[in-house]
């Protein structure tokens, strides 16, 4: 099946799950399953940007959304707490509402601009996670490197490691099946020599993958600035933005370790939380979990779907998060995922 049907099939299915969650939560059923409360993440917080090729669409939300998403979890009777009182919450929950806290991965420069105003409209804290490689303009985002190189190019020939590959482009669903493409290559080689393939790949075409990084995300000023809100908290993200669970137990640790210094250098204080690159089952193992505590992390997230529930206090290392995603920005369905049903109805539980 051609991977653009593929994508709106998994849309439309997702949509109506989402749907079907909303009005059960309507109806008041299946309450028992919310748990304590939720930890959603986000990554781009803009004003849609007009593009044909958008691979990424799923990590930016609208201000407008997030205002609306927001709002009506307020109204849900939700409170906003920050991450780092989320591990005495867990132990303390006891006669108190479900809660909700906010977190955005990566550091991009519109979570200054566009989420902040937000944020602060309605008295919510949030954590920004922070990947020293980005913000010191030391690696750049794959990803981000894709979307714009298949985007310009109407063909391409890449060595995947069984010679020359012709990678046509001249239709959207193309451009789609080569983005899949090279995510399975990043992700199922070496994360470092993959990635500096793609950016070697961009440069050929006349594409500065650094520049990119540095239009996008937040400098060590920036990031400073918007720590010195009373609402904002800086976490760690690692240097590189690499799967942990790929690397060596030492480069893992030591992935971790430095990214904490470098955003206590920044704030003066050193992160309780970090937020695992990826953050999928592929991504991150109880390893990981277990060298975050030892560490000095005191929790740690993924992005494995689920609410968090009384179970999760003994394992507050691999907490999972509820994404706000670009393709479904409506608030009633921000409400149905804090509510925990979509995941139960798709059969899944949630993880510690």
């Amino acid at each position: 099946m051609e991977q653009g049907i593929k994508v709106r099939l998994k849309r439309r299915m997702i949509s109506s799950g989402l749907e079907a969650a909303a009005i059960l939560k309507g109806a008041g059923l299946m309450r028992d399953v919310a748990g304590l409360g939720a930890i959603f993440t986000l990554h781009h917080v803009r004003p849609a940007l007009s593009r044909r090729f958008a691979p990424n669409a799923h990590l930016e939300v609208s201000p407008d959304f997030l205002d609306r998403a927001i709002a009506r979890l307020k109204k849900d009777g939700y409170e906003f707490i920050t991450l780092d009182a989320l591990p005495s919450r867990l132990t303390n929950a006891a006669g108190k509402p479900p809660f909700v806290a906010f977190t955005l991965d990566d550091g991009n420069r519109n979570n200054l601009e566009h989420a902040l105003p937000v944020f602060s409209r309605h008295d919510a804290p949030f954590t920004v996670f922070i990947a020293q490689g980005l913000s010191e303009r030391s690696h750049s985002i794959w990803w981000e490197t894709l979307a714009e190189l298949l985007g310009r190019l109407d063909r391409l020939t890449f060595d995947f490691g069984a010679g020359g590959e012709f990678l046509p482009l001249g239709k959207e669903s193309h451009k789609h099946t080569a983005f899949a493409r090279f995510a399975a290559f990043v992700h199922g080689h070496d994360e470092s020599e993959a990635v500096g393939r793609i950016d070697e790949l961009a440069r050929r075409h006349g594409l500065e993958p650094l520049d990119i990084v540095r239009a996008s995300i937040m400098d060590r000023t920036e990031l400073r600035q918007l720590a010195r809100h009373p609402l904002a908290s800086l976490g760690a993200h690692t240097v590189s933005h690499r799967a942990l669970s790929r690397l060596p137990e030492a480069e893992a640790a030591a992935e971790m370790a430095l990214s904490a210094d470098y955003v206590a250098d920044i704030t003066g204080n050193r992160p309780l939380s970090i937020a695992y690159p990826y953050g999928t089952l592929e991504a991150v193992s109880p390893r990981e979990g277990r060298l975050a505590a030892e560490l000095g992390f005191s929790l740690g997230v993924t992005t494995r779907p689920g609410t968090i529930m009384p179970t999760n206090g003994t394992a507050p290392m691999l907490l999972p998060r509820l994404s706000l995603n670009g393709h479904y920005q409506k608030p009633r369905y921000a409400s149905a995922l804090a509510s925990g049903i979509p995941m139960r109805l798709m059969g899944r539980r949630e993880t510690a």
